[in-house]
């Protein structure tokens, strides 16, 4: 005879949660996305003029090939600008009042046409390769730690995170209810929150205009287009506040569309999710409520 199934038994059901545990949770979760003044790392600083400190490694790989890009379009302008100095003051009517009568010179025209086919050849190398690594890297991109949906909005940000199931809208915070130290038109009501060296997975779309989702410090900006799923990606290597922006003219307040990001360890990812969902569930809750009165 076929042996009997083992018995298993029944899963305990979780102990609801009591009022004060879930305020707890909750204030928890409030204290992770707190503004900490010290903590902020992918900001802006006044006068700059350059790139923000790089944070994830597709940032890394893109400063010095835009270091070395920059290196040449400036020897490249300074050479031209004697060029046209030179030609200016030699051959001018008063320092040359016979015209030359050549038209052709091949040996110059050979030089001027294959040593800027090697510079471009040179500055495409090592772009291609970061692109590749940006787009086609499927090995990041299909099996992130961590995927967001990101959906923009005139003028603010709805995020969702599918496998927590947590999902609310950010806005920006007014300036009259800044923290002290948080920088203007930058702060949130409420911020994306990841752990540190995972990869983040995002997607993207627009439910009205397009927009785009730009993190400087991650090195990422990819477009919000009504209608298509985009998705882009980053690890963050290092805890703390990163600010960006959307980077599409799409209205009247596209400077009002600020994006906060807060790079914490897992455990505290953990904790946040924990109270996140109580918190987001609750305010769906009122909503729903508040819609039907």
């Amino acid at each position: 005879e076929d042996a009997a199934p083992p018995v298993t038994e029944a899963t305990p059901a979780e102990k609801p949660l009591t009022d004060a545990e879930k305020k707890a949770a909750i204030d928890a979760a409030d204290a992770i996305t707190a503004f900490d003044a010290s903590t902020v790392v992918g900001a802006a600083k006044p006068w700059q003029i350059y790139y923000q400190e790089p944070q994830s490694p597709v940032m890394q790989a893109l400063e010095p090939v835009h270091d070395a890009v920059l290196v040449i379009i400036t020897l490249i302008t300074i050479f031209v600008l004697g060029l046209l100095i030179y030609i200016c003051l030699r051959f001018n009517k008063k320092s040359n009042p016979k015209p030359q009568t050549f038209t052709h010179n091949k040996t110059i025209e050979v030089i001027w046409t294959v040593i800027p086919i090697l510079i471009l050849v040179g500055i495409a190398i090592p772009s291609l390769r970061l692109h590749y690594h940006y787009y086609n890297n499927e090995a990041i991109i299909q099996n992130p730690d961590l995927t967001i949906k990101v959906v923009g909005h005139q003028w603010y940000w709805s995020y969702e995170y599918p496998e927590q199931k947590i999902a609310f809208d950010s806005n920006i915070t007014a300036e009259k209810d800044l923290p002290e130290g948080a920088p203007r038109l930058l702060e949130v009501d409420n911020p994306i929150v990841v752990p540190v060296g995972k990869v983040v997975r995002i997607q993207l779309t627009s439910a009205d205009v397009m927009h785009a989702f730009a993190i400087p410090a991650f090195g990422i900006k990819k477009g919000a287009i009504p209608g298509r799923l985009n998705e882009t990606w980053f690890k963050a290597e290092k805890e703390g506040i990163y600010y960006g922006q959307c980077s599409i003219l799409c209205g009247k307040l596209h400077g009002y569309m600020p994006v906060k990001i807060i790079v914490v360890s897992p455990e505290k990812f953990d904790q946040w999710v924990h109270g996140a969902k109580l918190k987001f569930a609750a305010n769906d809750s009122m909503q729903f409520a508040a819609l039907n009165q």
